[in-house]
């Protein structure tokens, strides 16, 4: 394993257990699932330009734009709850009630 993908998946594995242990805020989970992302994205950055081919240079572009989409449902989320519970505590919601 070269060190640039050790990199990668110390980043990814630190970005999952900080969503693992601190899961008491939204906000933090939600910045986790974005380190998450951000790792993925370079990886895979790193991963289609070394193959140098147009099939994979897509690839990343398409990661991104999905990873905002996710960013925005989330900090959307992230608002509503604030303003109906006051707080984005996660021991808070209630997710079978409507």
């Amino acid at each position: 394993m070269t060190p640039l993908n050790f990199s990668f998946y110390l980043a990814f594995m630190l970005g999952l257990m900080g969503l693992t242990f601190h899961r008491t805020h939204l906000l933090s989970a939600l910045i986790c699932l974005e380190g998450m992302m951000l790792s993925l994205y370079i990886a895979l950055a790193v991963w289609s330009t070394q193959f140098e081919s147009m099939l994979t240079i897509l690839s990343p572009m398409i990661l991104l734009t999905l990873s905002a989409c996710g960013a925005g449902v989330g900090l959307s989320i992230l608002v509503a709850t604030n303003r109906t519970h006051g707080n984005d505590l996660m021991q808070n919601f209630n997710l079978l009630q409507c």
